[in-house]
């Protein structure tokens, strides 16, 4: 009963001021994991949901085999990300000189990123210690990195993939049912009650709406050297964020 009353306080209908049933908050919340959900977004969701589970990679949570890492590194170094300037860079590039940690992002406007942008950015004094580089990609375009840029104000570098390959390149999750779970819709009310925010224009541009908003990202730490990748997370949900002891143990040793 006390998650059904928060969830109505927080996604005030309207419509009406008394229309606050579990099912409209229930959709509220699916609205804010997957914006293409709508009345057209419901068909999307009957036609993909049977060709997501053969899509989904389960998550790591810390050092994958070598082998894997050597895959994964391989794939990679054909694919290029663009700087806010619009510059292409080889995605190695990030890493080649440097030890670096890199947030992939579901989407520019997600409510889960910019908790995750505001979870590692804590730690950057640490990383500056150790010269490490924080880095975090979305699967957007140019404009959509410099929106998200400008609004939370990160503290690391922020980069752009419009193609999506460095998310195809790692296997990250795809599917109905990584965005769509219990766990997920708890967590956006948390964040809610913590302050953040969906955007929701950045939410429905194109880029993202045509995509189906299904993407789940992960976290990285790779370098120096372009195949030397040590650490890969894949989230196993939208939300799915890893123990940050975890990522300064490996990018820093601490």
């Amino acid at each position: 009963m006390a998650v059904a009353l928060s969830a109505a306080s927080l996604f005030p209908s309207r419509v009406g001021a008394h229309s606050t049933t579990t099912n409209q908050t229930s959709r509220r919340v699916s609205l804010l994991l997957n914006p293409n959900r709508g009345s057209s977004g419901v068909n999307s969701l009957r036609r993909r949901s049977d060709v997501v589970a053969c899509s989904a990679v389960s998550g790591s949570q810390g050092v994958e085999s070598s082998s894997n890492a050597e895959d994964a590194a391989s794939l990679l170094d054909t694919v290029k990300v663009y700087d806010l300037n619009g510059s292409g860079i080889p995605i190695p590039d990030l890493w080649k000189d440097r030890t670096a940690v890199i947030a992939f992002a579901r989407h520019f406007g997600c409510v889960f990123c910019r908790k995750r942008a505001d979870y590692l950015a804590s730690k950057k004094d640490i990383m500056d210690e150790s010269g490490v580089a924080l880095v975090l990609i979305g699967p957007g375009s140019i404009d959509q990195a410099k929106s998200f840029s400008e609004q939370t104000k990160f503290k690391g570098e922020v980069y752009a993939d419009p193609s999506h390959s460095s998310y195809e390149a790692l296997r990250f999750v795809s599917g109905v049912t990584t965005t769509f779970t219990p766990k997920a819709g708890l967590k956006i009310i948390q964040l809610y009650m913590e302050g953040y925010r969906q955007d929701w224009k950045l939410s429905f541009e194109q880029d993202t709406v045509s995509r189906g908003g299904w993407q789940q990202g992960g976290i990285i730490v790779a370098g120096p050297g372009k195949s030397n990748i040590s650490y890969i997370h894949k989230d196993k949900e939208a939300g799915d964020d890893p123990d940050i002891k975890d990522i300064l143990k490996a990018c820093c040793g601490v």
